[in-house]
């Protein structure tokens, strides 16, 4: 393919006043190389650009990496092939990951000397990924129709006295039967009044009548992430618990029904919360509404209080209100969403119908 991608990656360069960068995280040689191994090395200079593994992903890499790429298999150690190229390139002033370990830092600044300057570029390398390009979206999609496909299936196999973690190896199951690679996070299955917790992953808690279970999990599809949310009752629900429902609901379909390009994350975040506050439980929604979902399942942009973020097209997150009651239980309800044209499209097709098995 085209590596437009890594035309932007050159243009942040160049605003930095860097010659090159060194991109080691997972998810961004992903993003910038078509790399999918687990242990590599991306040099990018103005004109050139190298992906650097060791034997056992050689023949991958090739295969895999983007046009204007060259793959490259270092013999001795990466960081001293790292440094020859960086010499021959004269790529002097050079920028790494934000988020990079200590250690590995210490390793460029310790084994590159070629390198004269090491310039950290905090999350700017990581914030290019935040416009999906449309082959993404297509990706993001499936992912999210597998994980609806999902939800589905297991609608008619959850039954009064099973045990979370039967719901969990079976949601595994099905992810994978699908199509899927496998889950893109450990999956949250939290029942009874342990759905009260937001992360409430499954344990051997045995699911009873007029339980609450709270189903949130995705799956990753083609290295893309899906993310939902389901809460659904095992019998007929107490009245509180109904009623959390009904405000949670309201509060995620008038939070849809604002987005807009161009608007604050922070004020789309109010939109739920504000309706969650008027009816007294602004105190148990303590988490932003939503974040990014990409090649990992928590990116930019950030839907909270505390956001800065002007969501824009193309940018896809997820929209997942809560309600959480010490003591009684919680309710979630998420989807996901791309904003295009202005306004946003719903990728989850999952029913937000009070589901009562």
């Amino acid at each position: 393919m085209s590596n437009n991608r890594l035309e932007k990656l050159r243009a942040l360069l160049k605003e930095n006043g860097l010659d090159g960068a060194v991109v080691s995280g997972r998810p961004n040689t992903i993003y910038f190389a078509g790399f999918t191994g687990t242990t590599s090395s991306l040099l990018v200079g103005s004109d050139n650009a190298w992906l650097i593994v060791d034997f056992r992903y050689t023949i991958q890499a090739k295969k895999q990496a983007f046009e204007g790429i060259e793959a490259i298999q270092y013999e001795d150690t990466l960081h001293g092939t790292l440094n020859e190229l960086i010499k021959d390139n004269r790529l002097e002033k050079l920028g790494f990951e934000g988020l990079l370990p200590f250690s590995e830092y210490e390793a460029f600044r310790d084994k590159l000397p070629n390198a004269k300057s090491l310039v950290n570029l905090g999350n700017k390398v990581d914030k290019l990924r935040i416009i999906k390009d449309a082959d993404e979206i297509e990706r993001l999609q499936q992912a999210v129709l597998l994980g609806d496909k999902v939800f589905s299936e297991l609608l008619k196999f959850i039954k009064p006295g099973m045990k979370e973690t039967e719901i969990a190896a079976e949601m595994e199951y099905m992810m994978k039967k699908f199509g899927a690679k496998g889950p893109s996070f450990e999956s949250i299955i939290a029942s009874g009044k342990r759905s009260a917790m937001c992360h409430g992953t499954a344990t051997d808690a045995v699911i009873e009548k007029g339980d609450a279970v709270v189903l949130d999990f995705g799956v990753i599809y083609r290295n893309y992430c899906s993310d939902m949310t389901r809460t659904i009752f095992i019998g007929e629900p107490g009245a509180e618990l109904k009623k959390v429902y009904g405000i949670v609901k309201k509060a995620q379909l008038e939070a849809l029904d604002a987005l807009t390009s161009g608007m604050r994350a922070v004020d789309a975040d109010k939109v739920a919360r504000d309706i969650i506050t008027e009816a007294g439980y602004g105190k148990a929604f303590g988490h932003g509404l939503g974040h990014g979902v990409g090649i990992e399942i928590h990116e930019e942009p950030r839907v909270s209080v505390k956001s800065e973020d002007i969501l824009e097209d193309g940018m896809v997150f997820s929209v997942e209100p809560g309600i959480y009651v010490e003591g009684l239980g919680g309710v979630r309800i998420e989807d996901m969403v791309v904003l295009a044209d202005g306004k946003p499209r719903n990728f989850t097709t999952s029913t937000k119908d009070l589901i009562i098995l």
